[in-house]
């Protein structure tokens, strides 16, 4: 039924505009009462196989949904009712901000990519932490954190821990992000020297924001980093005692590609996400794992797919998994099948092995 409904209907409306409708109908349709409830005793992973203790959590399933769907934490107990394991919101900025002029999210259909170029349009960290003190639901919620785009580069991390004072009290963890390609400048932040400042602040904003209460501190990175920039942000995370790294974000590259050229070319500038970066991603995942050692959580993201794709994550390294793109094309049902597959690839293995319940030792607090 969503399949017809996305070619139907959704495909026929702007990207952007079709987003908001979906989720403006889920919202509807979880406010009802006791369909959240229903929704989340049919969907939620169950298998004993995929329970994943790490970050100081008992996550039921290994996959979550990505940063970017729900930017304002206006849904994350009705998104993790379609059984995520976990939802990340935001990319959330200390400070509110429209985002780049529309068009500015496009579908490559043929490649089940996504390009976007958003800019971190969202209602401001304040307004997020509203809403997520109000929730009492069950779902594990991390908080995607970026920079305010007005806010100066030397003032980077001064506002990476705005956001984290206010946001650290209602989160399970926190991602900063500074990989986006949408951000003028952002990715700049990945240098070791602009980044040390930024997680040391923002590690310093969370513990202060909530005594007590420990929450983990991941970053996450660009596929497009050269691989010696890689171990080097491996090392300066190993070295601030980091909890994780989310690997990857969207990429700037446009192939490999099967869309016409000029369809993309269209398009114009943007993160593209989806299967295109399904080897990049890989690649990443693989070479962190070889550096980090088991010493820090690693969470794949791009072009997860199928059960066999999160499978081969989970044997390169990763301890959590995150999609976006292909929940878009597969609609809400799209979590629970792949948890369900995913328990029946990993039961099938002789010997029984649990890769997705594997979680750095040092991390079970």
């Amino acid at each position: 039924m969503y399949q017809a409904f996305f070619r139907h209907v959704l495909s026929r409306i702007p990207a952007e505009a079709a987003h908001t409708l979906a989720f403006g109908g889920l919202r509807a349709a979880m406010a009802v009462p006791g369909v959240m409830a229903l929704c989340r005793r049919a969907l939620a992973p169950r298998a004993p196989s995929l329970i994943v203790r790490a970050l100081g959590l008992e996550f039921p399933g290994p996959l979550g949904l990505a940063a970017g769907f729900d930017k304002d934490a206006l849904a994350p107990d009705a998104l993790g009712a379609l059984g995520f394991g976990f939802v990340e919101i935001g990319t959330v900025t200390a400070e509110p901000q429209t985002g780049n002029p529309k068009p500015r999210l496009f579908r490559l259909p043929a490649d089940r990519a996504l390009v976007n170029r958003l800019g971190f349009n969202n209602r401001g960290a304040a307004a997020a932490a509203a809403r997520l003190a109000k929730r009492r639901g069950p779902t594990i919620v991390g908080v995607n954190l970026g920079k305010t785009k007005l806010a100066p580069d030397g003032e980077a991390a001064q506002d990476y821990a705005a956001s984290a004072r206010m946001l650290g009290p209602f989160a399970d963890y926190c991602v900063v992000n500074v990989s986006s390609p949408n951000t003028p400048g952002l990715r700049d932040l990945q240098r070791t020297e602009a980044l040390r400042p930024i997680l040391s602040k923002v590690r310093d904003a969370l513990e202060r924001s909530a005594p007590g209460k420990c929450v983990p501190l991941l970053v996450k990175v660009a596929p497009d980093l050269a691989d010696d920039d890689l171990d080097e942000l491996a090392a300066l995370a190993l070295e601030l005692g980091l909890d994780g790294i989310v690997a990857t974000n969207t990429t700037i590259l446009r192939e490999p590609l099967v869309s016409a050229a000029a369809e993309v070319e269209r398009m114009g500038a943007g993160g593209l996400s989806g299967r295109p970066v399904k080897t990049r991603a890989l690649e990443v995942l693989r070479r962190l794992a070889r550096k980090v050692d088991g010493r820090l959580i690693l969470v794949a993201a791009g072009g997860i797919e199928t059960a066999e794709d999160a499978l081969a994550r989970l044997d390169a390294g990763a301890t959590l998994l995150q999609a976006y793109t292909a929940f878009v094309y597969e609609g809400p049902l799209f979590a629970a099948k792949l948890h369900r597959d995913l328990a029946s690839l990993i039961e099938a293995r002789s010997p029984p092995t649990a890769p997705a319940s594997k979680a750095a030792p040092r991390l079970a607090r």
